[in-house]
């Protein structure tokens, strides 16, 4: 006999820009609709199996708002427009944006949805009729499996495939919306009829011992490189764990007896922080236990573990004596990993023989003892790489482990309790002093504070955070509420994961621009000044920038208008191209559908085409450029030094830039309303970069 403690990590950031109300990205409404009703609402057919679900505050706040129709995002306000209304912007938003899922799985089964990614990759034009059928199938493919095969009005969609009308988009946004509202009390009633355990983790899902203390990383590398200034704001990690338990009692009727910490990362300060919240359980991963316990937990040949006297029980750690459960990566692996190729039975077969082997090995390990096995992964992303959604392999793995004499699932707080009650005789319980500082990648921080990007992004958390104890007592309490919230937004661990070369994906850019929105945003609270490097991308990794190289100084007149057809000859053509993968400025109509940059000894000239011109002839726009080299700063562009009518034309002196002879000026330029928000930033997601002239030369 064995116990399997099973636990599915449900997480999105927050993605929501407090300043406009936009959410960013969409994935925390996509994953809503296609895994995380789905995932609680099939255990219904398998009574007998326990499991628990870590549900991010963060991401449950998100689903609410969704659910009650107050959250919007590009895609959504793209995939309701109708068709015909569309600009050609957004039409190349939406080709750009439409494909966001895996191809093997979510698009090419479906022949129309597959003909019109081909005829993107073709780079061939889409009719209105086109758009519309992109609009529905990047929704529906989203849709819960199990809905598509059972819903009669998402069959009807299936089936008709073709030339969709308006009507149809209103269908699936209503079937969207039933689905959403779905997501909260399936897990309520699921908690309820006590099948399912409802943990969760720190509110914005911050890596808890970095909030502690930031140089706990040294630890693990001591002679590795840190941020400007230490962080150390255990405050800050209070707060977010206690908020957490004060939503999740809220949102599912009862304080969670456990947590899972971001990406599994423990220190003993941060335990000790969550065992005061009353939190009862805690897991994280068996590196952590081996660096721990300072012994190794081999594995042999067929990744049995060598040790499961020591990896398969829960200790109490500390003198809190808080429960902690370390995962079996090996296993949890298996299921994020690799049985998406497999056949679904021979996978669930698979993995319930492993389990059922390690609980053998443990008991003859220590002389009949009953183990417990803890298996914990992401339970949304994966599955998009599994056929059917990966609910073949899940209805195989319940009904399997339901059916398996040698295994009983429990939850984490089951597992808990039976091993307290078994401590005395058997000597399930062990005891853990101390934890080794890390999480479940490697038992260390690296992937979030080790690259110079994290560093940066560090710094600029920790300045912001001090100017906040400068002037919060001097602040209404909304504003000052409305700034530490952004705060504890910027402490989450999604734009730290993004940040170096360890992980890359289609919207790093968007983590970027988040995060140093929030940042932003908390000063604009605060009514403090904006450091000009946050309108910097903190990203140094990635796409190099666009280099323009001018062949002669322009000869213009500072009016606005073409003076000549020679004005502007030697000046480069700036790339206005932006990347599929951003997705946050290339909704609305671009402003400028032309730049030309010229260099003189002295300046820096910008000559910008389309409605930016009668923009700022009216008054309604002005520009800002940031410099990204050599230093970051950020300067309004002085009225003396613009000039609009049926163009602009800017003069900028290099001086005022800090940019030096000889040397390369890296900038962008931002178009701002009247209140100073930016409204476009160009180019998207690089930077232009020049050449500044030697002294002396033309």
């Amino acid at each position: 006999m064995v116990k399997l403690a099973l636990l599915w990590h449900m997480h999105q950031p927050s993605y929501e820009d407090f300043a406009t109300g936009e959410h960013i990205l969409p994935w925390a409404r996509l994953h809503a609709i296609k895994d995380y009703w789905g995932m609680v609402a099939m255990l219904e057919a398998f009574p007998r199996v326990h499991v628990t679900f870590n549900l991010v505050p963060s991401l449950i706040a998100q689903v609410e708002a969704f659910a009650e129709d107050r959250a919007r995002d590009r895609h959504l306000e793209l995939g309701l427009k109708p068709a015909g209304d569309l600009t050609e912007d957004e039409g190349r938003w939406l080709v750009a944006n439409g494909f966001h899922a895996p191809y093997e799985r979510m698009i090419g089964p479906y022949p129309r949805y597959a003909e019109l990614h081909a005829r993107r990759e073709a780079r061939q034009p889409f009719a209105p009729q086109e758009l519309l059928d992109v609009q529905v199938w990047h929704k529906l493919t989203w849709m819960d499996p199990d809905l598509l095969a059972a819903d009669p009005r998402l069959r009807s969609l299936i089936d008709k495939g073709r030339d969709f009308v308006e009507a149809d988009k209103a269908l699936l946004r209503a079937v969207e919306l039933e689905l959403l509202g779905m997501v909260i009390p399936a897990y309520r009633a699921a908690s309820e009829r006590g099948q399912v355990e409802l943990a969760t983790s720190p509110f914005y899902h911050p890596i808890l011992p970095l909030l502690c203390d930031s140089d706990v990383h040294l630890r693990a590398h001591p002679a590795a490189a840190r941020p400007r200034h230490r962080f150390a704001r255990p405050e800050d990690a209070r707060a977010q764990v206690d908020r957490a338990v004060a939503f999740h009692e809220r949102a599912f009727g009862r304080r969670p007896a456990g947590m899972w910490p971001s990406e599994g990362s423990v220190s003993d300060e941060a335990i000790a922080l969550m065992a005061q919240a009353g939190i009862q359980w805690i897991a994280t991963d068996e590196d952590i236990l081996s660096r721990s316990l300072n012994i190794p937990l081999p594995r042999d040949g067929y990744g049995h573990s060598e040790r499961p006297d020591v990896l398969y029980r829960p200790y109490r750690v500390g003198a809190t004596g808080t429960a902690a459960f370390f995962r079996d990566h090996t296993l949890s692996d298996r299921i994020g990993f690799h049985y998406q190729s497999w056949d679904a039975g021979a996978a669930a077969h698979d993995f319930i023989e492993r389990v059922c082997e390690a609980g053998r090995r443990f008991s003859a390990a220590t002389g009949g003892e009953v183990g417990t096995v803890a298996v914990i992964l992401d339970g949304e992303n994966a599955w998009e790489h599994f056929a059917g959604g990966g609910r073949p392999f899940l209805r195989a793995l319940y009904g399997g482990l339901e059916a398996c004499p040698d295994i009983q699932t429990v939850t984490m707080s089951e597992a808990s309790a039976f091993a307290e009650a078994t401590a005395d005789k058997s000597g399930t319980v062990r005891e853990l002093p101390s934890v080794f500082p890390g999480s479940w990648i490697n038992a260390d921080f690296y992937i979030w504070i080790g690259h110079r990007d994290d560093h940066r992004a560090w710094t600029q958390l920790g300045e912001l955070r001090a100017v906040f104890d400068a002037r919060a007592a001097s602040l209404s309490p909304e504003a000052r509420d409305r700034a530490f919230e952004e705060i504890l937004i910027a402490e989450g661990s999604d734009w730290f994961w993004w940040y170096g070369d360890d992980h890359c994906s289609d919207h790093d850019r968007e983590f970027d621009d988040l995060f140093r929105r929030h940042l932003r945003n908390a000063y604009a609270a605060l009514d403090a000044p904006v450091p000009d490097e946050l309108h910097v991308s903190n990203i140094s990794t990635g796409p190099a920038p666009d280099r323009l190289e001018p062949s002669a100084a322009p000869a213009i007149i500072l009016d606005g208008r073409q003076t000549s057809d020679h004005e502007w000859v030697g000046a480069a053509h700036a790339p206005l191209s932006r990347p599929a993968g951003t997705m946050h400025e290339v909704a609305a109509p671009s402003m400028v559908s032309e730049a030309l940059v010229g260099v003189s000894a002295t300046s820096l000239y910008l000559r910008l085409g389309g409605r930016v011109a009668w923009l700022a002839a009216a008054n309604s726009v002005f520009l800002a450029i940031v410099v990204s080299v050599p230093e970051p700063r950020r300067i309004v562009l002085d009225r003396g030094w613009v000039a609009a009518d049926t163009i602009v034309e800017a003069t900028i002196p290099f001086d005022v830039l800090g940019a030096r002879p000889g040397a390369d000026l890296g900038f962008n330029i931002q178009v701002c309303d009247e209140f100073g928000r930016v409204l476009e930033s160009l180019p998207v997601g690089r930077s232009w970069t020049v050449a500044v002239p030697e002294l002396g030369r033309p």
